[in-house]
């Protein structure tokens, strides 16, 4: 097959912010541009398949120039704005089901401690669970309206499994105050109902519940300095994006209302 046949054969994936352009489907495998930690993930994602975890890519190859193939999940995949099949309740249990089944997979898998895992997204206070930590709309591939596989785990990380939760209610309740939200997701989703369901739909305990809010607070502080330090690299994606989605006033905003509705959002998750 020549360099051009290859180039007609591919297709490009969409979705995500980092990769954009460079990830393609060649058939059954998906060729994308591999992490640093990549070793360290293939092994991880043959050892969930092994615990029974079969909703993650298997990794098949790493390249001498950089790059990973994967095998491909089909299904359904939302992107920006999201549709409204993602956002229905049943699709908000059933990512919450999943995250829940990727967690009890990954609890008996050792972490590889001399890994130089990122922190960009990591629980500032470790844990000893691989967390996804990106589990947005874009990363969850549907079957007939329910979440059944997770792809791209670039930035995942040791850390308490309600960090993960946390990260997962941002994308999906979503955690953002009304404004921040429209133009991404359907209107009159109500965080408070919405978190509720995705605790239900994960199993968290009582005690989970009640530090959830904060975590999530916490999880938005660590989110918008990954963004800071992008920004002050001159990285030309996060810029525009930082520009089109209302500047750090949108970011003081989230924060705000975050804590504003902490309450409510305890007592959705409580009662």
């Amino acid at each position: 097959m020549t360099a051009e046949d290859d180039a007609t054969n591919r297709e490009v994936l969409t979705g995500g912010m980092v990769n954009t352009g460079a990830v393609f489907r060649h058939g059954a495998l998906v060729d994308r541009p591999a992490p640093s930690t990549a070793r360290a993930i293939h092994a991880h994602l043959l050892a969930l398949r092994d615990h029974g975890f079969d909703a993650a890519p298997t990794p098949v190859h790493l390249t001498e120039d950089g790059r990973e193939q994967l095998t491909f999940l089909p299904g359904d995949v939302a992107l920006p704005p999201f549709p409204p099949w993602a956002m229905t309740r049943s699709a908000l249990t059933s990512v919450g089901s999943l995250l829940r089944r990727l967690h009890e997979a990954g609890a008996d898998i050792p972490l590889d401690i001399h890994v130089a895992w990122p922190r960009d997204l990591a629980d500032p206070e470790g844990g000893t669970l691989l967390c996804h930590n990106d589990v947005c709309p874009e990363n969850v591939v549907f079957h007939d309206g329910r979440a059944a596989g997770l792809i791209d785990f670039d930035m995942a990380a040791p850390g308490r499994p309600l960090w993960d939760v946390a990260m997962t209610a941002r994308y999906w309740a979503p955690m953002v105050d009304p404004a921040s939200a429209a133009g991404y997701y359907p209107a009159g989703l109500d965080a408070p109902t919405r978190l509720r369901i995705l605790a239900d739909g994960y199993g968290l305990s009582l005690r989970e519940r009640a530090e959830l809010p904060g975590t999530i607070e916490q999880a938005t502080a660590v989110c918008r300095a990954f963004v800071a330090r992008r920004v002050a690299d001159g990285d030309t994606i996060y810029l525009q994006a930082l520009a089109e989605r209302g500047g750090w006033e949108r970011w003081d905003r989230i924060q705000e209302w975050l804590v504003d509705h902490r309450e409510r959002f305890t007592a959705a998750l409580l009662e």
